[in-house]
This record gives C-alpha cells, structure tokens and sequence, in this order.
C-alpha cells in the first residue's frame, strides 16, 4: 500500500508522460521492483511504464542490462558508475525516453565502513539530456531504506519529467 504522498507523484508522473507520449522503466536492485511495482498500482499506466528489470546479483547487472563485470570489480555493485551503467543500459534495451535505476545495502547485513547499511546510488537518464546520478543515506531498517529509495527515485523521476514541461 502506497503512502499519499507517493500516490501523488505516481500520479503526477503518469500525467506528465502520458501528455508528452513518453514511456519509462525501472531498473532495480536494492528495491527488488517497489518502484515498477508503485507505478503499475495505477491503473492505465501502461500507457506511461513500459517495464521493470530486478537486477538483484552481479549476473543479472551484466546479462540483463550490460553492466560491464570489470566496472563491478572495480567500484563494487554499490555505486555511481553501476547505478549510471544500469539506467543506460535499460535505456538502450527498451523502447523507453526514461529510465531510473536504483543500487544499495538495505541491511541489515551487507554494510562496511565506506559503504554502510542505507547506502544507496540512484540514476535517472532521458534520452538527450545529461544523466543525473546521486547517492542517499537512508536510516533505519530494510524496510525503511526500501522505503525511503522508492521514495527519493519517485520524487527525482516527478521533477524531471515535469521540468521537461517548461
């Protein structure tokens, strides 16, 4: 169940795509498919999200989006250059204008010293425009960082796509 506020940007991003023909998708890990999950909630969305991929291991990252598993070696599953390589690899897979893409540790085991529990790296990428990529540190349990992500990613994605509006 949606909490209101995470109802009215679904709402609001429905009707901003949906007035410029444009469709989106989701690529997740951390979030295992809340996002996708809160934009199919309403009903004729369709119209706006195309699809969702749950990207949970390493594998899924580089089979089903490209992530390169070098760039994974090297910068660990959370982080920017993962987050940004998932989102544009949703894009250039999907017939999508916009794609978020969301990675982190929601506990409450998987932390370390430089990335603790709440760490999260999120995407957003148009077709055209520069990409925005930006990492969160959500308190609380799984459940709240979950939570907290769907969030963070729905309110990004609502101020994109109705700043394309202006």
């Amino acid at each position: 169940m949606l909490f209101p506020e995470e109802q009215e940007l679904i709402d609001r991003i429905g009707v901003a795509l949906t007035q410029r023909r444009e469709k989106m998708g989701t690529a997740e890990s951390c979030t295992g498919g809340l996002i996708a999950a809160a934009c199919t909630s309403l009903s004729g969305s369709s119209q706006w999200f195309e699809r969702g991929v749950v990207s949970y291991s390493n594998e899924s990252k580089t089979e089903l989006l490209g992530v390169p598993a070098a760039l994974i070696g090297l910068h660990g599953s959370v982080s920017g250059e993962v987050a940004l390589h998932m989102a544009r690899g949703l894009l250039a897979h999907a017939p999508i204008d916009w794609a978020l893409s969301v990675t982190g540790i929601a506990g409450p085991t998987g932390g370390s010293a430089d990335k603790p529990i709440g760490t999260v790296w999120l995407a957003l990428v148009h077709a055209g425009s520069p990409p925005k990529v930006w990492q969160e540190l959500f308190p609380g349990d799984r459940h709240a960082v979950r939570t907290a992500t769907l969030r963070a990613g729905l309110l990004a994605l609502c101020e994109a796509v109705e700043d394309k509006d202006e």
